[in-house]
């Protein structure tokens, strides 16, 4: 593999728009009575969104606008239908499968009606025919993600509950709670919700207003259009917006805002510009990926930080002296080492999406392995130029000194440039390293490649972070869209989601991945605790033997004036004395240097809180996997992966915090 960075490195992710659309039926009164209205306002949505993402990027520079959607007859059919004329792509989240889903929409007569079209069959009734025809064939144009794991279940209580009855209370009881969690992933992998609603909030699971609420709470836009005013529509950007109308923005606000909401979808928004007297805005922004040049393995030369690591953090079995070198992974040796166990349980999940686990392989694991690669690399370069830093105010003290016990002034100038050698090297490498941003392109790179790292494990049960729920950086934004991006063109796998799937994917990948982070941030804390208490201690001895020198040669001096010590020695060992005294402190303040800056106590505690936050969870799963007859759904299993997604990014959000503000710098 060649070493230069542009022959490697993976493409940036073509940025996409990607909506949702929630609304009324078919059925409902306004929307009977103005479909026509309701499916001009839907174009000129559509129309606008377009036209902001083309003076963009161009019509050329994105990828295939996504268009989610529950398919359900009505908003969500004229939306589809519409999109699938433009050229997007549609994806449709169901909250079951599509033969129950299309049975419960074409509302059959009987029991006998129903199990015909759950079967794949189609009803007598011309109108229901024509609902379920509608429907079959969108969704055979359409991506699916079929939320199956209630079937059984929802199909026996459809059956008992035609003609009404107590069963049909619970039936739409229980289709609510489903469409709500349909709409959950709908409105995750999307920017921008429109929605067609009269404006009455129910307060229905599922529901039009329940979803826009759910939308707004989760930080995304919604473009609000009254079916009976269809071309009146307006912005909403919070929750407050639903029960404060007047606060509307007007029309030319709404749009200048829709513009930016689309802008920041598809580019990530300009990092600060402070200004720096080494020029490093060079390596803002998606520069920071262009400018590392990409190297297959660790430098030995910035290793100091990991050293100290290996000499204090005392781990048994390994030598403080063993090498350092880390060889990175390409997404070759990732496949093969700790990528085949993802590849293959996404690959052999019951009813899986084999294409889908070859689009993490192809798009997401080439992406995650070198953002690792350049992240560790910065992280060695940055940390370990700080401890090169400490070390070399300590050899340019103690050299500069040197020179009383061993020479008189006449050989000064050796030490002097001994001295001189040390503190120049401290400059270049603090210049270089703001130049460069050692600092801020670690912190950048560090954070994408923990977002992709189990990002196949949430997109495996169409769960992502919403848009509004994503990390923001302190000067920059980039590495969150570039996840983001990067996840969107991998997009849902096509999968019917059963208990069998939910089970694999919680024993398979989730479970495994907590514990495996899990198991590392507990070594972790024990290891950098160990590093901090004995680097305490060696500072703590170095200044005690300091203050003892200093005492002797007090007290010889003492003897001196007592006449019990010879002058002449005392006169020799004085420079020794003065050399010790000025070393022995030097040493013991660049120790306790290392320590604060390297804050390995509050890296420590940090990565305990992970470790136990992740084993809560790894017991919450345990519980499951353990009772074979557990009755496993698609809530409880995804409320699980997004505990853990919380645990990681709060984890990548205290380290940042602990770091943020060390920058590399000259020792003082």
């Amino acid at each position: 593999m060649s070493q230069q960075n542009k022959a490697i490195a993976p493409a940036v992710p073509r940025p996409r728009l990607s909506l949702a659309v929630t609304g009324h039926r078919a059925a409902h009164p306004l929307m009977s009575a103005n479909a026509v209205g309701v499916t001009g306002a839907l174009a000129a949505v559509f129309d606008l969104l377009a036209g902001f993402a083309e003076a963009e990027i161009g019509a050329d520079g994105a990828g295939r606008t996504r268009l989610h959607t529950l398919l359900a007859d009505g908003a969500d059919q004229i939306a589809a239908h519409d999109a699938l004329a433009r050229g997007w792509s549609v994806v449709a989240p169901l909250p079951l499968g599509l033969d129950l889903y299309a049975a419960l929409h074409a509302q059959p007569a009987t029991a006998q009606e129903h199990a015909a079209i759950v079967a794949g069959g189609l009803p007598g009734d011309a109108a229901a025919r024509g609902r379920v025809e509608a429907l079959r064939d969108l969704a055979a144009r359409a991506h699916l993600f079929e939320l199956r794991d209630a079937d059984p279940a929802i199909d026996a209580l459809a059956a008992a509950a035609i003609g009404g009855g107590p069963a049909k209370a619970a039936l739409d009881a229980r289709i609510s709670a489903r469409v709500a969690l349909a709409a959950r992933v709908m409105i995750e992998q999307s920017d921008i919700l429109v929605a067609v609603w009269d404006g009455v909030r129910t307060r229905l699971p599922g529901g039009a207003s329940d979803t826009i609420e759910a939308a707004l709470d989760l930080g995304a836009a919604v473009i609000h259009i009254p079916p009976d005013r269809p071309e009146a529509w307006r912005l909403l950007l919070s929750p407050e917006d639903l029960v404060a109308p007047r606060a509307a923005l007007s029309e030319a606000a709404a749009r200048a805002r829709l513009a930016q909401i689309v802008r920041d979808a598809l580019q990530p928004k300009a990092a600060r510009r402070h200004k720096h007297a080494h020029g490093a805005t060079a390596y803002r922004d998606l520069d920071a990926l262009a400018a590392t040049q990409w190297r297959p393995r660790s430098s030995p030369m910035w290793h100091a930080y990991r050293r100290i690591e290996a000499l204090f953090g005392g781990e048994k079995g390994a030598s403080p002296f063993r090498p350092l070198t880390q060889v990175y992974d390409t997404p070759e040796t990732w496949a093969q080492r700790d990528g085949a166990q993802v590849l293959g349980a996404l690959t052999t999940a019951p009813g899986g999406d084999a294409a889908f686990a070859g689009r993490v392989r192809e798009l997401i694991a080439p992406r995650f392995v070198w953002a690792d690669a350049i992240a560790a690399r910065l992280s060695d370069t940055y940390r370990g130029g700080m401890m090169i830093n400490f070390v070399l105010s300590a050899i340019a003290v103690i050299g500069g000194v040197a020179y009383l016990p061993l020479t008189d002034s006449t050989g000064k100038w050796a030490f002097a440039l001994v001295e001189l050698v040390m503190l120049s090297a401290i400059v270049l490498i603090t210049f270089l390293g703001q130049k460069r941003r050692w600092h801020g392109r670690w912190f950048e790179t560090r954070r994408v490649a923990e977002y992709l790292r189990h990002a196949p494990i949430l997109l495996a049960l169409g769960a992502a972070r919403a848009p509004g729920r994503w990390p923001r950086g302190v000067e920059t934004s980039w590495p969150e869209w570039y996840a983001q991006q990067a996840l969107r063109e991998a997009g849902l796998p096509r999968v019917a989601v059963t208990p069998a799937y939910l089970r694999h994917c919680l024993r398979e990948l989730l479970d495994r991945h907590v514990v495996r982070q899990r198991d590392y941030h507990h070594a972790k804390a024990q290891r950098l605790t160990t590093v901090h208490h004995k680097l305490d201690h060696l500072s703590e001895r170095l200044f005690q033997a300091a203050v003892a020198t200093v005492a002797v040669f007090l007290g010889l001096q003492v003897g001196e004036w007592l006449g019990v010590v010879d002058h002449a020695m005392l006169k020799t060992s004085a420079k020794i004395f003065t050399f010790l005294g000025v070393a022995l402190p030097t040493l013991g303040g660049a120790i306790a240097g290392i320590r604060y800056f390297g804050d390995f106590e509050r890296f420590a505690a940090i990565s305990e809180v992970t470790a136990q936050k992740l084993d809560a969870v790894h017991a919450r799963m345990s519980r499951l996997l353990d009772d074979d007859d557990a009755d496993l759904d698609y809530a409880t299993v995804t409320a699980l992966a997004h505990a853990a997604d919380e645990i990681v990014v709060s984890e990548i959000e205290n380290w940042q915090a602990v770091f943020g503000g060390k920058q590399i710098t000259v020792p003082v």
